[in-house]
């Protein structure tokens, strides 16, 4: 009964409104994660238009950049998904993440995550780790507020139906490398379509930080395609992924375009030299068990 009372845990991509479109504000948050999470988006003027062509190769250079010289990093992450037919609130997550790293075919550091739920209420003070290759491949959890006082620390299965209610994705799929990964995907299936559309633009801004937007539109709806328009804002200087939003394809006579998914790694710090002990729920810091 306790584990069925568990609410859904959190997925999503390693992986979410346009440039000249407000970033929707939540209710207002208590500093200093207010300053973050309601950051501001400065819309710039277009400049040439590139190919797709030219942002997959970004994307490569990105995802080699995050391979060869990221070891981990914290964020504010801030997340919404469509379920069915319906968008959820906004949700925000401390988020510590070390980054998977094989050497010669050998695993050398796994993939190891640690969320922190701040907002909103029905979900804030739950905490969930999730270490590649520990606890029988099982997430840690726990709730917050006043069910977290009763209900125990829990494994579940990361693809299993309680830790998938309410996500589009597995928490093993969480983070800004697999998040380019599957930008680059879905960036070769777009290269085949006849009508893609891309455009390119440089001097956009969240929270104050420059970024490179990349707009992709498939006009045409097919079974195979996952979105009528994606963005991706390319932090200029870390570069690296820090926003992305997906939109479902355009209704007759609709006139704002509905968010499937959408992710922002707010306030992003690499190598910041997280260790073992981020990602032990015996960690005195937090409140498993």
């Amino acid at each position: 009964m306790q584990r069925r009372k568990f609410l859904a845990l959190t997925g999503s991509l390693a992986a979410t409104a346009a440039a000249n479109q407000a970033f929707a504000k939540p209710p207002h948050l208590v500093e200093p994660v207010h300053r973050v999470a309601n950051a501001s988006i400065t819309p710039a003027a277009p400049v040439k238009v590139s190919t797709l062509d030219t942002a997959l190769s970004h994307a490569r250079q990105s995802l080699d950049l995050c391979r060869e010289n990221v070891t981990d990093y914290t964020a504010l992450l801030v997340k919404r998904e469509r379920i069915g037919d319906t968008l959820g609130p906004h949700e925000y997550m401390s988020a510590k993440i070390r980054c998977r790293k094989v050497n010669n075919g050998q695993l050398t550091q796994p993939l190891s995550v640690y969320l922190s739920f701040l907002k909103p209420s029905t979900v804030k003070g739950r905490e969930v780790i999730y270490v590649e290759g520990q606890n029988n491949g099982n997430i840690i959890a726990h709730e917050g507020g006043f069910k977290g006082k009763f209900l125990p620390t829990v494994q579940l299965s990361p693809t299993g139906a309680l830790a998938m209610r309410g996500q589009r994705y597995p928490m093993t799929e969480i983070g800004v490398e697999n998040l380019l990964v599957k930008l680059i995907e879905r960036g070769e299936q777009a290269r085949q379509l006849p009508d893609v559309q891309a455009d390119m633009r440089r001097g956009i801004k969240i929270n104050n930080r420059p970024c490179m937007l990349l707009t992709v539109t498939q006009p045409s709806r097919r079974p195979d395609l996952m979105f009528y328009q994606a963005k991706v804002y390319m932090d200029e200087a870390l570069k690296l992924p820090i926003r992305y939003v997906a939109y479902d394809w355009p209704k007759p006579g609709q006139s704002e375009l509905e968010v499937l998914e959408e992710y922002n790694y707010l306030n992003l710090k690499v190598n910041v030299g997280l260790t073992d002990k981020d990602f032990d729920p015996n960690n005195s810091s937090y409140g498993f068990y």
